[in-house]
C-alpha cells in the first residue's frame, strides 16, 4: 500500500516532519544498497528491467478496492518481491526507481513530494525484505521448495514495514491509539499481502521457466483478479447502499443514522469537539397528503430528501430520514451558533423553492420546523441527544412552525410552552369532574387563577411559580376517588363519610406520583388541608413544618370555598370572607400570608377588577 492508497492526507507539521525523515532514510538506504548498479547492466538485464517495470505500471494502474473500508490496493508489490527472489534487492530498487519516475511524469496532479515519499517507503520495504530473505538462507534465482521460510519471512518484513510506516504517520496526524491504527491497517491489508506472496512466487516460477511469456500470463491473471475484486466491491456497495439508504428519499436510513450518531458522540467526547444534531419536520405535511394523495406526498418527501442531500454534501454534514416526514442532519464540528445558522439558511432557501401544490400551506410555501441540540459532556447516550433535539423541534412547532429552535437557547419561552402544556394536561384530567362534580372543576380553575396572581405578589421564580400554580390547579384531583353520593351529598356528612372525604389528599398524591413531571406537585395536593396550629390533616403538621406555598394555597382554597355560591350551602360575602380569614389567622392560617392575600384582594377591589371568586366559569 502506498500513500496514494489512502484518501485525504492532511499536510500537518508532524506529518511533514515525519515524511522528511522517511525520505532521508529511504534516499540514504537506496544509495547504500543500489550503488548505481544499473550502470553495469547488460542488454538482457535491461530488457528484464523494462519488462518488470511494465508489469509494475500495469498492475499499479489496475487498482481495486476491498470491502468494507474500500481502501485502494494493487498487486504491484508481487513484482518487487519477485525481483528480490530472482535478481536481488538492487535490481528491485532499479525497478521501483524507474516506476516512480514514470508515474510522476504521467500523473502530475499529485505533488512531487508524495511520489518521493512513496519511493522512499518502497525502498525501505524492499531492502528490509531482502535482508531478512538473505539472513533466512534464501538464494536469488529459481524458487526452491526448501527455502519457503525465507520467502515467508521476506513477505512478513515487507508487510510489517509498510503497515508500521503508514500507521505511525496516521498516528502523528490524528493521535488516538497507535495499536488501534495498526490493527486497522493489518485487518485491511493482510489478505492482500498473503495473496501477494503467492503471486510473487508464481511470478518467479513463470519467469524462470517461461521468460517473457510467463510474465505475460501473470499480468493477464493479475488483471483478471483485480477486475474480479472490483466487481466484488461494486456488488458489496450495492448491497450496502440498500441496507443503509432510504429508497424513497435517497438519504441514509434510521438505522445508519443511529450507528453514525453513536460513533460521532464518541469522537466528540474523545476529542472535545463540537457536535450538533437537527431534527426536521415538514410543516403541515398531512394537509398536503390529504389534499393530493400519498403518491404526491411521497414525491414531496423525495424532493425534500434530495434537497437536504445536496445541501448537506456541500456543508460536509450528514442528512438522514428519521421516519415519516421527519429528517435529521448530523453536524460534526458545528457548535450551536454555526448549526443554527446553517439550518436556518436551509429553511429560508427552501421557502423560496417551488414545489407543486405548496399554495395550500398556511405560509404559502414549502417549510419545515427544526430543533437543534448540541452535544454536552453530560450526554452519555445517543438517545439523550435525539430526545433533546426532538424537544427543541416541539418548541419550534409551538412557536408557529417554519422556525428553528436550539434547545436551551430560549429558556423562558421553553418554560412557557411547558407550563401551558402541563396546564392543558391537568385540565384534561380535571374535566372528569364535569360529570361527577362540576363545582369542584370550577373551584380548581378559580384557585388556579388566584395562584397565578399570588405568584407575582410573592415574587416567585419560574420553578416555584410553575409548581405553585399547577399545584393549585390539581390540588383536589383526589376527589375523583370519592364516591359520587358522598361528594354531592347535601346533608351533613357522617363521621365515616367525613373520613372518606379526608382521604382525597392521599388519593390525589398517588395520582400525581404516577406522572413523573407532576411528582413535584405532591405537597400541594397532600398538605393543603394542614392547619397553621397543627390541627389539620393528614399529618397534623404545624407552622413552618408546612411549606410556605402550601400554607398560601390553604388560604386561597379556603377563601374561594367560603365565598363561592353553591346550592344548599351558606355563602359568605367578599367582606365576610376577609373577616373569616382574619378570625382564623394564627390558628388555621399563617398570619403573615393572610395579610399578603387580603392586601391583594383589596387592591383588586379598588381597581374594580373583581377577584376570581366573583367570576363563574364553565
Amino acid at each position: 500500500m502506498s500513500i496514494f492508497k489512502r484518501p485525504k492526507i492532511s499536510r500537518e507539521l508532524p506529518g511533514q516532519l515525519y515524511f522528511v525523515f522517511i525520505s532521508l532514510m529511504g534516499c540514504l538506504t537506496f544509495l547504500l544498497v543500489h550503488r548505481g548498479e544499473f550502470l553495469y547492466y547488460s542488454p538482457s538485464q535491461w530488457v528484464w528491467v523494462y519488462a518488470m517495470l511494465g508489469a509494475a505500471l500495469i498492475l499499479n494502474y489496475f487498482t481495486f478496492q476491498l470491502p468494507p473500508e474500500g481502501n485502494l490496493q494493487s498487486m504491484d508489490s508481487s513484482v518487487y518481491l519477485a525481483c528480490i527472489f530472482i535478481y536481488g534487492a538492487p535490481f528491485a530498487l532499479s525497478v521501483i526507481l524507474f516506476n516512480t519516475l514514470a508515474i510522476a511524469l504521467y500523473d502530475r496532479k499529485i505533488p512531487f513530494w508524495k511520489h518521493f515519499v512513496n519511493f522512499s517507503i518502497y525502498t525501505l520495504m524492499i531492502v528490509g525484505s531482502s535482508l531478512v530473505f538473505n539472513a533466512a538462507g534464501g538464494q536469488t534465482g529459481p524458487i526452491l521448495n526448501n527455502h519457503f521460510g525465507a520467502y515467508l519471512g521476506a513477505l512478513l518484513v515487507y508487510f510489517i514495514i509498510n503497515v508500521f510506516l503508514l500507521g505511525f504517520y496516521y498516528y502523528l496526524l490524528y493521535r488516538g491509539s497507535l495499536y488501534d491504527i495498526l490493527k486497522s491497517f493489518i485487518k485491511d491489508t493482510l489478505l492482500v499481502y498473503l495473496s501477494t506472496l503467492i503471486l510473487s512466487m508464481v511470478l518467479s516460477v513463470l519467469i524462470v521457466h517461461n521468460g517473457v511469456f510467463g510474465l505475460t500470463l501473470f499480468i493477464g491473471l493479475s488483471i483478471m483478479l483485480s477486475y474480479s475484486f472490483k466487481q466484488l466491491f461494486s456488488m458489496y456497495n450495492e448491497v450496502q447502499e440498500k441496507a443503509i439508504k432510504d429508497q424513497r428519499t435517497g438519504l441514509y436510513n434510521h438505522s445508519y443514522f443511529e450507528n453514525l450518531l453513536e460513533d460521532e458522540i464518541k469522537k466528540a467526547k474523545a476529542n472535545d469537539t463540537p457536535l450538533s444534531l437537527a431534527m426536521i419536520d415538514i410543516d403541515d405535511f398531512k394537509k398536503y397528503n390529504d389534499q393530493f394523495g400519498h403518491l404526491k406526498g411521497d414525491m414531496l418527501l423525495g424532493f425534500l430528501g434530495n434537497y437536504l442531500k445536496v445541501e448537506s454534501e456541500v456543508a460536509e454534514v450528514v442528512a438522514s430520514r428519521f421516519g415519516g416526514e421527519e429528517f435529521t442532519i448530523l453536524m460534526p464540528g458545528y457548535d450551536e451558533n454555526k448549526a443554527r445558522s446553517f439550518i436556518n439558511r436551509l429553511r429560508k432557501k427552501l421557502n423560496d423553492t417551488y414545489f407543486e401544490g405548496v399554495e395550500i400551506f398556511p405560509s404559502g410555501c414549502l417549510s419545515y420546523s427544526a430543533g437543534i441540540a448540541t452535544y454536552r459532556i453530560d450526554i452519555h447516550d445517543k438517545s439523550q441527544l435525539v430526545e433533546l433535539a426532538d424537544q427543541a423541534l416541539y418548541y419550534a412547532k409551538k412557536q408557529g412552525k417554519n422556525n428553528v429552535h436550539v434547545y436551551g437557547s430560549g429558556a423562558n419561552k421553553e418554560s412557557e410552552i411547558d407550563f401551558a402544556d402541563d396546564v392543558r394536561d391537568i385540565e384534561q384530567q380535571l374535566k372528569l369532574f364535569l360529570y361527577k362534580d362540576v363545582d369542584t372543576f370550577k373551584h380548581s380553575k378559580r384557585v388556579f387563577r388566584y395562584a397565578m396572581d399570588m405568584s407575582e405578589v410573592l415574587g416567585l421564580d419560574s420553578v416555584e411559580r410553575r409548581n405553585f400554580v399547577l399545584g393549585a390547579l390539581i390540588h383536589d384531583i383526589g376527589k375523583l376517588e370519592i364516591p359520587w353520593g358522598i361528594l354531592n351529598k347535601r346533608d351533613k356528612l357522617t363521621a365515616g363519610e367525613w373520613e372518606t372525604v379526608k382521604r382525597h389528599v392521599s388519593w390525589g398524591k398517588r395520582i400525581a406520583e404516577t406522572n413523573e413531571k407532576f411528582k413535584e406537585l405532591v405537597p400541594y395536593i397532600e398538605l393543603h388541608h394542614e392547619r397553621y396550629d397543627g390541627g389539620g390533616y393528614p399529618h397534623g403538621f404545624k407552622g413552618i413544618q408546612i411549606p410556605k406555598l402550601c400554607r398560601m394555597l390553604t388560604i386561597i382554597d379556603s377563601f374561594d370555598a367560603m365565598t363561592t355560591e353553591r346550592p344548599y350551602q351558606k355563602t359568605k360575602t367578599f367582606e365576610e370572607g376577609i373577616e373569616e380569614l382574619h378570625r382564623c389567622s394564627g390558628t388555621q392560617f399563617d398570619p403573615e400570608l393572610v395579610e399578603l392575600f387580603v392586601h391583594y384582594l383589596r387592591l383588586k377591589a379598588e381597581t374594580q377588577q373583581q377577584p376570581a371568586a366573583g367570576l363563574e366559569t364553565s
